[in-house]
């Protein structure tokens, strides 16, 4: 089901989990996220995100990449009420509020704890089939090669990833 982030249509403590990928760096205005999620997760319910990461590779590659959408690390408040539908956002949103404003997001959202936060390790796969835009460089019976190079680039994951994953628990 796909609803809006920030302003859920379900009954208060009613839902156990929430899935968002490439969404979060979208949203206006992020502090209506969290007041849903504190909202509609059960105690003990959480929320998996997976948004652009802001590693050393990813940060260049998402300046590049799109033209409407920036990735500004230096944005200073978390709400960008000017964002249009799909477009404007910043990339590096995820790492603002979860990385750079960690301390004002747990003050902010006492219920809500950051339980595992990593950079993913399937950016090779991403870029050859495609990613979002893209054609697909080789065909898909190569996964299965691309993942074990991935495996061994696990101790670059840092340096190389282009996602993370966050995910984010309702405590009691």
């Amino acid at each position: 089901m796909v609803v809006d982030a920030q302003n859920m249509p379900f009954e208060v403590n009613s839902i156990r989990g929430i899935y968002g990928i490439n969404c979060f760096h979208h949203f206006p205005n992020p502090n209506l996220f969290f007041k849903e999620l504190e909202r509609v997760l059960e105690v003990g319910g959480g929320c998996v995100l997976i948004d652009p990461y802001y590693g050393t590779v990813a940060s260049r590659f998402y300046k590049k990449i799109f033209d409407s959408e920036t990735f500004d690390m230096t944005q200073k408040e978390w709400v960008n009420e000017e964002l249009g539908f799909m477009n404007g956002a910043n990339q590096a949103l995820s790492y603002i509020v979860f990385v750079r404003d960690k301390k004002k997001l747990e003050q902010l959202y006492p219920n809500l704890e950051i339980v595992l936060q990593k950079p993913l390790n399937n950016y090779l796969r991403y870029l050859l089939s495609g990613g979002l835009n893209f054609r697909q460089v080789l065909p898909s019976f190569f996964s299965p090669l691309i993942k074990l190079w991935e495996f061994t680039l696990i101790p670059f994951n840092r340096i190389f990833a282009l996602h993370h994953i966050i995910v984010i628990r309702k405590k009691a």
